[in-house]
């Protein structure tokens, strides 16, 4: 049964951190390329970063850019995002997902909340 759990949402100030964690089940987490999403009330989910297999390349939204960090610890099964210099426009529910072929598979989400 495949699964993908994500955790270490909450609620935090602007300007704080966060690190999400997504552990994976179920399937070969290291053939799978990952990324995790959000969503906004009201908006749709967007793509906030995406690494390869072996982590050795990443992207993301220019929204986050240079304050994310993706990461993945293949041993583990593990997906992680790094937060920093949260901003209130980032409260969403985080989603991990991986994608290869045709098989696609999404995480329960995690919510994050950047409030004072």
């Amino acid at each position: 049964q495949v699964q993908l759990v994500e955790s270490g949402g909450g609620l935090v100030q602007p300007g704080g951190s966060l690190r999400l964690s997504c552990a994976a089940s179920g399937f070969t987490f290291s053939r799978y390329p990952m990324s995790w999403y959000r969503q906004a009330p009201g908006k749709e989910r967007e793509l906030v970063a995406t690494i390869t297999t072996a982590g050795g390349t990443t992207n993301s939204a220019n929204s986050v850019k240079g304050r994310f960090t993706i990461s993945r610890d293949n041993a583990k099964n593990t997906l992680y995002l790094q937060m920093n210099s949260l901003k209130p426009d980032d409260t969403a529910v985080y989603y991990c997902h991986a994608k290869r072929s045709w098989y696609d598979y999404w995480g329960q989400g995690t919510q994050v909340t950047v409030s004072s």
